[in-house]
């Protein structure tokens, strides 16, 4: 009885210790919509993209259309859920792509410099004393789709970038996920600087190329083209 005990004790806990975080939801009107409605289903269940240049690294590796498109205001918010807690320190990057025309957010392949980033989460640094991560213990992340932001469709994309083994080339963590949304309301901005995906990223930034633990880094640069608008 005992032996069966350990043995269901531990078939419990080795899940929830092997299993990475995931974003698996999108939040819209302050509601967690079902797992992957709106969120591209990918592959890869443990593992994080770690090849800034790969395929994968648009909306994770295996990734395939949701069944739906959400519906989002220009100016409101929307979020991301995640089935666990962020537990690796690092930072939060959300970008925009505009869905190309004769296209759809469940078609497009993600392809193309028509990215652009519009919130972030980074480090909190005091010259060297101390280095903290602010997205450290999150189950979710929300933030403003711009208000002038152009109605039509888009991927909106996520990627938390789990720095604790950042010291080497290839190193750096990145878990990353898509949604599909059309946006309502939308006004004329000129979202940019546009980027592609893969392409944003060469992997040696100092936001991703970095060492947090020693010595403390007395600043944090966050990765990424200019935040839009």
């Amino acid at each position: 009885m005992k032996a069966f005990s350990a043995l269901a004790l531990a078939a419990a806990i080795i899940p929830n210790v092997a299993a990475h975080y995931r974003f698996t939801s999108l939040i819209v009107d302050g509601a967690a919509t079902p797992d992957f409605q709106y969120v591209r289903p990918y592959t890869s269940y443990n593992s994080p993209v770690t090849d800034v240049k790969s395929k994968a690294f648009t909306c994770n590796t295996g990734s395939t259309p949701a069944p739906g498109i959400a519906n989002v205001r220009a100016g409101s918010t929307l979020g991301f859920k995640l089935d666990q807690a962020i537990y690796h320190p690092g930072v939060i990057n959300v970008y925009l792509g505009r869905v190309p025309s004769g296209q759809t957010a469940a078609t497009w392949d993600g392809s193309g410099a028509n990215w652009f980033r519009i919130s972030q989460l980074s480090a909190v640094t005091n010259g060297g004393s101390s280095i903290s991560w602010p997205a450290n213990n999150l189950a979710s992340y929300s933030f403003t789709i711009p208000s002038s932001v152009p109605t039509g469709q888009y991927l909106v994309r996520i990627e938390h970038i789990a720095l604790h083994v950042a010291q080497s080339f290839g190193g750096a963590q990145f878990y990353i996920a898509c949604g599909q949304i059309n946006v309502t309301g939308g006004g004329s901005g000129s979202p940019g600087p546009l980027v592609s995906i893969p392409g944003v990223y060469t992997g040696n930034e100092p936001g991703i190329l970095i060492n947090i633990n020693w010595p403390i880094p007395p600043t944090y640069t966050q990765p990424g083209p200019a935040l839009w608008p």
